[in-house]
């Protein structure tokens, strides 16, 4: 069976994830952390009654979901941390919530994760943060993520920003995104979805998924603040390409560079 081939030009922006959401600015007044407590009860229901059942039958049913190394999440369950992976699938908003049951997670998204009309509610009560686009909002985001960690919940990153479906190497990401964490001090568990064929008369098909967790990292606090992330990136993303070297990943989408995607 031929292969999908998607061709792309640049590393760092392409995005193919196929949704075309037109973002919508999140104004000044938008509430990151809601306080009204009926609003916070029907969070609590949605996530954990409605939406958790779902995710779980969708990622062990669907994706035949295996998870490597789930015990080194035992020592933080008490604990806010950092987690960070690679960007290949729609899925992995929701996969993250998953691995840390039943601590709740949050993950950082983009702005088109509340842009879809009617649902921006549900999607903040599903536990997302998404990242706005003026100075006045990005203090109260830099103010919801922290307080999320002090809350001890796992933060969800990916620093690659952009999907890629069954991509199989790890993309360049800036040192910025590890701001975090190193102004915290807060340990970072780095992810690495690699994807396993099918046996079989379906071995062409859709692959399996497999999540793999590393043992945690900590910033460097001998080191100034920006020398200390561009020294945690590098282990995190060091483990990482590591990772997918050793463990494999099958290639069910073929990515091609051309200077114009279009062949």
């Amino acid at each position: 069976m031929k292969k999908k081939v998607i061709y792309y030009s640049d590393l760092l922006n392409d995005e193919f994830s196929g949704t075309n959401i037109n973002a919508v600015e999140l104004g000044e007044d938008f509430v990151f952390i809601n306080k009204n407590p009926i609003w916070r009860f029907f969070a609590f229901i949605l996530y954990y009654f409605f939406a958790f059942p779902l995710v779980a039958l969708f990622c062990f049913f669907y994706l035949h979901l295996r998870v490597k190394n789930k015990n080194v999440l035992r020592e933080f369950r008490r604990k806010g941390f950092f987690l960070y992976g690679n960007h290949t699938g729609f899925y992995d908003a929701f996969v993250h919530s998953v691995i840390n049951f039943p601590k709740k997670s949050y993950v950082i998204a983009n702005r088109d994760a509340t842009s879809i009309r009617g649902l921006r509610q549900i999607v903040m009560m599903l536990g997302a943060l998404p990242i706005p686009n003026n100075i006045q909002g990005m203090k109260k985001f830099t103010q919801a993520v922290e307080k999320r960690w002090q809350e001890k919940k796992c933060i969800t990153v990916f620093p690659e920003a952009h999907i890629w479906p069954y991509y199989n190497k790890i993309r360049p990401f800036p040192a910025t995104s590890f701001r975090f964490p190193v102004k915290l001090n807060s340990p970072v568990i780095a992810l690495v979805t690699t994807y396993r064929r099918r046996k079989g008369p379906f071995k062409n098909c859709r692959p399996y998924a497999t999540v793999h967790l590393s043992e945690p990292f900590y910033p460097d606090p001998h080191l100034p603040l920006k020398e200390a992330q561009i020294n945690l990136r590098n282990r995190v993303f060091d483990w990482m390409e590591n990772c997918l070297e050793t463990k494999g990943s099958y290639e069910y989408v073929r990515y091609e560079y051309r200077q114009n995607k279009n062949p």
